[in-house]
This record gives C-alpha cells, structure tokens and sequence, in this order.
C-alpha cells in the first residue's frame, strides 16, 4: 500500500523569522543639512521681498532703507573702527548682567522651591517687584547709580533674574514627592538629594529660564544704553534713530537678532551637555 502524502497549504513565517526591513536611515527633517537650509529659508525669503520692495519704490527709502544702504551703513562703522567696539562693549554688558542675573535667579529660586520657610518669606516680594516694568527702574538707578557701568548691568542683571527664579522655584515645587521620598529612603539628604535628584528632575525647565534670561538681557541692554551710553548697539539704536539714519538703525535691530540668536544656540550647547551629564 503507498502512502499518499497531501502538501500543506503553506503558511507566513513567524514575524520573528521573518528578515528585517532594510533601514531607510534618519528622516529628513532630522538631517543636519535640511535643519539648517531649512532655518534658512524665511530669512532669504524675507531679504529678497525686502530688496524688491524697496529697490523698485513700492516703498521709500526713506521709511525702508534697502539691504544694499544697511550693509553700506555696515562699511562704513567697520572702516571707521566703530563696528567692534559697539558689539563688545553691548556684548561685554550682557554677558556680565547675565551671568550674575542668572545666578542669583537659581539661588532664589532653589530657597524659594525647596524650603516653604523661603516660600513664605520671599515669594509675595519678589512676585511683586517682578511686575515692576523695566523702564520704571530706570530713575533709581539713575539717582543711586548714576550713568556709569554700574546702573547699566544692574538694569540687565534685573532682567535676567527673574526668568530663572520663576522657572526654577516653580520647577522645584513640582518635582515628584514619590521620587524625593524614595531617594530619602536610601540616605540622600540635602546637597546629596539636590544634586543627585532634584537637579536632573528639572534640568529641562532650568535651560528654558536661562534661555528666557538670556534674552530679556539682550531687551534690558536697549534700555540700559538709554542711561548715558555712547558706544554699544543700543546706543547706536537710538542714536541712529534721533539722527534720522534709518540704514544704521535697522543694522543696529539685526545685529542684535544675529548676536541674540547666536548667544542663544550657546545655550543650546550647553543643554545637550547637560541632559547627557544629569538626565
């Protein structure tokens, strides 16, 4: 008798077996080449329309001076030896302002979001100066300060300030009491405790704050080199803007936008080292 075998109807291999798709590698948007042609496209976009608009009279030069009359006005402050001593000297007043601003908004902001002793003594003042507009301090700084350096970073070191303290003391409150308590139960306490859990737990919020702080210290310095300034790119603002250089005053708003955005991308750096050391 033979033996009368039927084939099996023949079925998928498991997903397991199965070999993998081949890889299509990164996406695009996360290549660094269309990162940075794709930040620059509106800013073409926008100097073209501008160069356009002005260069065939759809509007006067005298309200919109063309790309080709600011970068002349940009010449002009190089040759003259002006350009270098106005970036430095603004750059010099933030970084300083900033610096201090910054620190003293991350020591009041970890009293204030770590101890309910400083939350009570010290959240209802400074939520009230922090309501102050930054122009409104100008005359005491003026009175106590006079017109000197000193009156300007004090201006800039206000600013800066109050985007870290609110974000930490604020970042601090909400951090999980579960976790605190964990790391409590395993002998952390204090500095231990803050650095080893809380610090990571609000790494993020803080570069935000400092973020934030770096940038109303640029918009401080406008009104700090309203006190008395002769050199630096707030000076040249206004100044421009008094004599009727309407070509320097535009140089003066994008050189702040250029150096305010590089300042800023510093800041990017330093946050990726810091999630990769603390998170």
């Amino acid at each position: 008798m033979t033996q009368q075998t039927t084939d099996a109807p023949s079925r998928p291999a498991p997903a397991a077996a199965r070999p993998a798709a081949p890889t299509l590698g990164r996406r695009l948007v996360d290549r660094k080449w269309f990162v940075i042609v794709g930040g620059a496209i509106i800013p073409v976009i926008v100097l073209l329309t501008w160069h356009l608009v002005s260069e065939n009279g759809i509007v006067p030069t005298s309200q919109l001076p063309s790309p080709t009359m600011v970068w002349l006005a940009l010449i002009d402050l190089i040759e003259r030896g002006l350009f270098w001593q106005y970036v430095a000297i603004s750059t010099q007043r933030v970084l300083i302002g900033f610096a201090i601003g910054a620190t003293l908004g991350l020591l009041f902001g970890a009293i204030v979001g770590l101890s309910k002793l400083g939350d009570i003594l010290l959240t209802p003042t400074l939520g009230a100066l922090r309501a102050v507009p930054s122009l409104a301090w100008l005359p005491l700084l003026i009175l106590w300060l006079k017109l000197g350096e000193e009156s300007k970073i004090t201006l800039i070191i206000i600013g800066s300030f109050f985007p870290v303290y609110t974000v930490v003391a604020s970042a601090l409150r909400h951090v999980d009491r579960q976790l605190i308590e964990a790391a409590r139960a395993f002998g952390l306490h204090g500095t231990r405790l803050f650095g080893t859990v809380q610090l990571p737990a609000v790494i993020p919020e803080t570069i935000a704050g400092l973020r934030l702080a770096l940038a109303q210290a640029w918009l401080f310095l406008v009104a700090a080199e309203l006190l008395g300034a002769s050199m630096g790119l707030g000076f040249l603002l206004t100044d421009s803007t008094n004599t009727g250089r309407l070509d320097r005053t535009f140089l003066a708003i994008i050189l702040l936008a250029v150096i305010g955005k590089l300042s800023d991308s510093l800041i990017g750096v330093f946050e990726r080292w810091a999630v990769r050391r603390w998170t």
